[in-house]
């Protein structure tokens, strides 16, 4: 079974899952299984938050865990034997790519095999065979060619918990002396909206609420603080959009393909009539795992028929 991951700062993404990437430890079983993972002889609660940012994700085993809970969820949503064999797809920032890969291979596919494990109380035997790695933001055009077609160059942004990691391709390939990572990401917006809240009118709001306006959805809040985080939104986005022209791609000139968790805020934020730029948006948080996916399952095609 071929299954990608997006290991994300804000979240972990496969293709049907998207959760929050905090994890919290426990030595005893805690009152509920929901979301817990049982795993040398810790219980671990997957989903709580969002854990400390991490310059190098291999820094601790949390990543690690939350992988294996991303491998029983996939497992389970296809009806796949918990005693199976899993390729992992996952991706790294194109601007750390050739750095990073080594050991956030190794990280993952850590010794000793197989890995058991249970997940909800159900117990896992996985198998990881292989990790394969592809950058981030590029695969998702597996999945919509369509919005570079006939476009001779465009800027992929994608808009993470932490980073948003741009790069220009042209002619359909990636030109990598143009690849730039800002720390500008979801979180740094979020906070600092609950912050403003606290400072107008003395409310300390969740970022699930923040989160829930942002993206125009209802929510049952105080009008003031709907108003601010609306105000917020888009202050970020006109920031976010100054800080890619200052890296050096002009934004009038060329089209933006928009993805990763802060695409529909930004999307939201943009109106024609601005001229900021032109945005093509794929909101959807678990496009670039399912294009991981993708691409493995194309590339182990191409290997069988040779």
């Amino acid at each position: 079974m071929n299954i990608g991951i997006d290991h994300g700062y804000y979240a972990i993404k496969t293709r049907h899952f998207s959760f929050p990437a905090g994890i919290s430890e426990y030595s005893h079983e805690p009152y509920t299984l929901q979301n817990t993972l049982e795993h040398g002889g810790k219980f671990f609660v997957c989903g709580t938050g969002r854990q400390p940012i991490l310059r190098n994700k291999t820094e601790n085993d949390n990543y690690y865990l939350l992988t294996l809970a991303a491998i029983a969820r996939e497992i389970r949503q296809r009806g796949g034997k918990t005693e199976c064999s899993v390729n992992i797809a996952a991706g790294l920032p194109l601007a750390g790519f050739g750095r990073e890969k080594k050991s956030f291979r190794e990280y993952l596919l850590r010794s000793p095999q197989p890995v058991g494990y249970r997940f909800e109380g159900i117990p896992y035997k996985v198998t990881i065979e292989d990790v394969k790695l592809f950058p981030q933001g590029y695969s998702a055009i597996a999945l919509h060619p369509e919005l570079i077609q006939n476009e001779p160059s465009v800027l992929l942004m994608d808009i993470g918990g932490w980073t948003v990691d741009l790069m220009r391709l042209d002619n359909g390939v990636p030109n990598a002396s143009t690849c730039r990572s800002l720390e500008l990401g979801m979180i740094r917006c979020i906070d600092e909206t609950k912050e403003q809240i606290r400072r107008d009118i003395g409310l300390s709001v969740t970022d699930a609420q923040v989160e829930r306006v942002l993206a125009g959805k209802p929510c049952s809040m105080d009008e003031d603080a709907r108003s601010i985080i609306r105000k917020q939104g888009r202050i970020y986005t006109e920031r976010l959009l100054s800080a890619a022209m200052e890296s050096g791609f002009d934004l009038k000139a060329i089209p933006v393909v928009m993805l990763g968790g802060g695409a529909a805020v930004v999307k939201n934020n943009v109106n024609p009539q601005d001229g900021l730029c032109r945005v093509f948006a794929l909101p959807d948080d678990k496009v670039n795992a399912e294009g991981f996916e993708r691409i493995l399952g194309q590339f182990a095609g191409r290997l069988g028929s040779g």
